[in-house]
């Protein structure tokens, strides 16, 4: 798989507030990210073992260079609750030169 480079977006759903915000300490403390933001009111509709799901869910956003991304993968794998967790990058096309300095600060 081709390493991204530059600012990514992350994109991991998870099933509370509590469970988000222990992720996003997790990642902080570790460096793999610069930000997480955690969106409220997210309303998932999915197909999980043959069977049609709906669930009440968070969204975190995390934000970092492309480097990290297979950190933030391994932390949430290990650290998510569930058997398949929403681990999804997209790569930033445009970042504000102020905001992309201080999202490398530390690849330093």
């Amino acid at each position: 798989m081709k390493q991204t480079t530059g600012i990514i977006l992350v994109f991991c759903s998870v099933p509370d507030l509590e469970t988000g915000r222990a992720l996003a300490d997790l990642l902080l403390k570790a460096k793999a990210a610069a930000c997480v933001s955690i969106l409220p009111g997210v309303e998932s509709h999915y197909v999980w073992q043959g069977k049609r799901e709906q669930a009440e869910e968070r969204l975190l956003i995390i934000k970092a260079t492309g480097s990290n991304y297979p950190r933030i993968e391994e932390l949430l794998i290990s650290n998510h609750p569930y058997e398949c967790p929403e681990i999804v990058e997209v790569p930033a096309g445009r970042v504000a030169p102020k905001y992309r300095a201080w999202l490398q600060i530390d690849e330093g």
